[in-house]
């Protein structure tokens, strides 16, 4: 949490904070802190997320970041902000697919559905890589990353923090919570 050196967090600051500290991920999630950015709000607070699938790989990250700004911000339509950044490697059919930005973003459109919030706002990359010489990973990689932000109208950040989530969740390809993946299976002795 970056604080201001001449004042002490306001209680809206801390009750968001708290918000954010009060989800508990499923279990393919895990959360960390961040050093929060100290120049874009006088108050700030960042996490990390990194997502793992059912073989423990790491399939997708993500940092969330809370700014405040006790005087308010006539973009932000409030005093909070919520700004993300969300990335995940994606098979090659997915990455082809022309509608690929447009379904990216109605994933994050729809996380953000079940919460109070106004201004949202932001961007869907989907990249292409290919690796030259000694750097190690596959050959060809295909990325999505999806940058937004949006204004909490209250404290109870705890919902916004669960979208963020969501979105890395579909962006990752994990199933909805309770429900497994069936890969490999055979039909031979159908």
């Amino acid at each position: 949490m970056t604080v201001s050196a001449t004042s002490t967090a306001p209680g809206e600051f801390d009750l968001a904070v708290a918000g954010l500290a009060s989800v508990i991920p499923r279990r393919e999630i895990v959360l960390g802190s961040l050093p929060a950015p100290a120049r874009l709000a006088p108050f700030s607070h960042a996490i990390s997320a990194t997502l793992y699938n059912s073989e423990d790989i790491e399939v997708g990250s993500g940092r969330l970041v809370l700014l405040h700004d006790p005087n308010g911000v006539d973009a932000w339509d409030g005093t909070l902000r919520i700004v993300i950044f969300a990335t995940c490697e994606l098979e090659n059919e997915v990455a082809r697919d022309p509608l690929l930005p447009e379904v990216a973003w109605s994933w994050l459109v729809d996380a953000v559905s079940a919460t109070d919030h106004t201004a949202l706002g932001g961007t869907v990359t989907a990249t292409a890589s290919t690796r030259f010489g000694d750097i190690s990973g596959p050959e060809h990689a295909d990325d999505l990353e999806v940058r937004a932000s949006w204004t909490p109208r209250s404290t109870d950040t705890a919902p916004h923090l669960a979208a963020f989530l969501e979105l890395l969740s579909a962006a990752a390809g994990l199933p909805p919570e309770g429900v497994s993946a069936i890969r490999g299976t055979s039909r031979s002795n159908a």
